[in-house]
């Protein structure tokens, strides 16, 4: 997985490309700590860019809410598509967060 993050308005934006699975932990917990930095009221992660996730990948989108609800920001997920998709409707992340197209 690679990401870029932009810091503007109060809002974090994340784009994440690849494949986003348990071995992009350590990287995703750095991305975590560049967030908590900003201090933003939104975070928003742009998974439109990956192309497959794992349930190692849906934990650490867990992990980011979590850290949104300690700061008191909100988490979007925007952008999922495919397999992507399929698993956060299975799992039903519709439920913990705002996804948007």
């Amino acid at each position: 997985m690679n990401y870029k993050a932009e810091f503007a308005d109060g809002t974090t934006t994340v784009e994440l490309n690849g494949r986003f699975t348990f071995g992009d932990h350590s990287s995703f917990r750095k991305l975590i700590e560049e967030i908590r930095a900003h201090k933003s009221r939104t975070h928003v992660l742009d998974i439109s860019g990956v192309e497959f996730i794992d349930s190692a990948g849906l934990g650490m989108l867990l992990l980011a809410r979590d850290e949104g609800e300690k700061s008191h920001a909100t988490v979007v997920i925007r952008g999922a598509q495919g397999q992507v998709k399929r698993m956060l409707e299975v799992a039903r992340f519709d439920t913990l967060f705002t996804l948007e197209d």
